[in-house]
């Protein structure tokens, strides 16, 4: 690696700009994708699926990053958690940058090409929704929920890539994605809230205020019932469910790490997520191999 970066020294400013260096959003994209993709296959979808939706979920949430990253580059350099960010620093310009997401999504779009006419429609649809994502916090207090729904679009695509077609419980697993991703993502945007304030944006950390730990235990518990009226929907077994009881319990934690609302409280909530998604997920695998 160092030899790398000796021959290409902006290596590690492209890396940071994609957040390869911090692959948590990945995870929160992933896990959710993959568990839809496993109860559209009833269990293991084939490596090509595996890795379309893998790969897919690497380069549209790098992409997203960026064009992020662009929307926000006059406020970041102003808030303590991203001001070191490479467009905040002017270490990458804004054209080198749109060229960097060009190429993964180019790339991204060769992988979802691969499937069917409606996972390509999809694809673009969640394109679309990820790139008005950045600007939602300067006109709604919610932008949270934009974000559940790009983080969502994973789910019917995997459907649609499985079986043709996108059936009711596909969007109850999306249903419930939407949910959760708003819950995290306010314990995000507690890290940020001083910040957003000062700065004229807006965020579920100030919509919700000194209710914020109450609503995000709500979604959290909304959450875990949709996923249990999804797991009667196919006849869970064990498995399905103590992946969730084990997913209740890093909630719990979470509300533990947030009760101060200091902001490393609040980063380490989000973070715990990971684990959540990746529980909820090994329990469906698990599930369907003990079906």
């Amino acid at each position: 690696m160092t030899a790398l970066i000796d021959r290409f020294p902006r290596l590690p400013d492209f890396i940071s700009l994609a957040r390869l260096d911090r692959p948590i959003g990945i995870y929160l994209l992933l896990w959710p994708t993959l568990t839809g993709l496993w109860f559209a296959a009833e269990g293991w979808p084939g490596w090509h699926l595996f890795f379309v939706f893998t790969f897919g979920a690497v380069l549209t949430r790098s992409a997203g990053c960026i064009i992020n990253d662009i929307v926000d580059r006059n406020f970041d350099g102003r808030v303590r958690r991203t001001r070191e960010r490479p467009l905040a620093r002017n270490r990458i310009d804004v054209v080198e940058a749109l060229l960097f997401m060009g190429a993964l999504l180019f790339a991204a779009l060769i992988l979802v090409l691969t499937t069917n006419l409606l996972t390509v429609m999809l694809a673009f649809v969640a394109a679309t929704i990820a790139a008005i994502y950045p600007l939602m916090k300067r006109y709604t207090y919610l932008p949270q929920a934009i974000l559940g729904i790009a983080f969502s679009m994973g789910i019917p695509m995997a459907f649609s890539a499985t079986t043709g077609s996108i059936p009711l419980i596909a969007w109850l697993l999306v249903t419930g994605n939407v949910v959760w991703t708003v819950a995290y993502d306010t314990e995000y945007a507690m890290v940020d809230r001083d910040d957003d304030i000062k700065l004229g944006l807006r965020s579920s950390a100030i919509l919700f205020g000194e209710l914020d730990r109450i609503m995000i235990g709500l979604l959290q518990v909304l959450f875990l019932l949709v996923l249990v009226f999804a797991g009667r929907q196919i006849e869970a077994t064990w498995a399905y469910y103590l992946g969730l009881t084990i997913a209740a319990l890093l909630f719990c934690y979470q509300q533990l790490l947030i009760r101060d609302r200091n902001r490393d409280g609040c980063l380490a909530a989000f973070l715990n997520n990971h684990w959540a998604g990746l529980a909820v997920f090994t329990g469906v695998i698990v599930n369907y191999l003990a079906a």
